[in-house]
């Protein structure tokens, strides 16, 4: 694993259905991002947070609320990843929003095609975030990243990173759903997506989800984890907007971190949808940089790697 990180902040709520979401990089650096991965022998650099367009609370037009302004807010992310990249680091999008997905993705995909890397996105996340303008019930373009990446969503999105689709719905592995919208799902079902929801988890266990998840991936891979903090149960982690009852425990989600660090192949991450006006005294930050601790080697176990 690359041992240099940079943190980038986007503070929007710009593709949200609640406000809030714009203040979650500040709480992952109050919870001490930096020194908990310093004290793993990480060399950290926080570039600051990004700039963007205001969010002007308004109603969706052809489906879509905010496009102009996510499109902003994602060539921004985008810019930002891929140059942390092609310095040989690896970069820790904190979010704002998971619209911001699309940014993120599209950078790693097209530094992925410029190095001539396998690319396997792991996207945890309570929801599917596979809607369209014409499936949406809402207009929010924090549903729609995954059908951006591939393809399915407006040109101004989808052309982001220069190829269209930015990625093959095949890279990517879906785990923790378990919201997903009936319209939706017809189209997850269609694109033949790798969804390991929360029945599946529930009937087969957390360790063997992962491994499927990250089955066939070698040292030519680069591991993407895209990382919605409402892929915990809200028992664990209240601070977010679109909570959804009945996700991992805390123990399965340290499962799945570690599992995930095992492959030492981890080379890009988002933490999105943290809202600290939703949290109860930070702890949903600090959960979710407990987390990131795991990706990065800590190990609840008396292991010798």
């Amino acid at each position: 694993m690359r041992k240099a990180i940079s943190l980038i902040g986007a503070p929007t709520d710009i593709g949200a259905g609640s406000r809030g979401a714009s203040m979650g990089p500040e709480a992952l650096r109050v919870a001490n991002i930096v020194s908990v991965l310093e004290g793993h022998g990480l060399e950290v650099a926080d570039r600051g947070n990004l700039s963007g367009p205001a969010n002007p609370w308004l109603p969706p037009v052809d489906g879509y609320r905010h496009l102009h302004e996510v499109v902003a807010w994602n060539e921004a992310v985008h810019a930002a990843m891929h140059a942390e990249l092609s310095l040989g680091r690896l970069p820790i999008l904190l979010g704002g929003d998971h619209c911001l997905g699309i940014g993120s993705i599209s950078a790693v995909a097209r530094y992925c095609r410029e190095t001539n890397k396998k690319l396997r996105v792991l996207w945890l996340d309570a929801h599917a975030d596979f809607n369209t303008n014409t499936l949406t019930p809402s207009g929010n373009i924090h549903g729609m990243p995954v059908a951006c990446l591939c393809g399915h969503g407006p040109k101004e999105l989808i052309e982001i990173g220069g190829t269209v689709p930015a990625i093959n719905p095949k890279v990517v592995r879906q785990i923790g759903i378990r919201s997903v919208d009936e319209g939706e799902k017809r189209l997850v079902h269609e694109v033949d997506l790798e969804v390991f929801d929360m029945r599946y988890i529930d009937e087969m266990g957390m360790r063997h989800a992962m491994e499927l998840a990250l089955a066939t991936i070698d040292a030519n891979t680069h591991l993407h984890v895209s990382f919605d903090v409402d892929f915990l149960d809200p028992d664990i982690a209240p601070g977010v907007g679109t909570t959804v009852p009945g996700g991992p425990t805390y123990r399965e989600a340290q499962l799945c971190m570690e599992m995930i660090a095992d492959t030492g192949r981890l080379a890009s991450l988002d933490v999105m949808e943290l809202n600290p006006a939703l949290d109860v005294r930070n702890r949903t930050a600090e959960v979710a940089v407990d987390l990131i601790e795991s990706l990065f080697g800590k190990s609840t176990l008396m292991r010798r790697h």
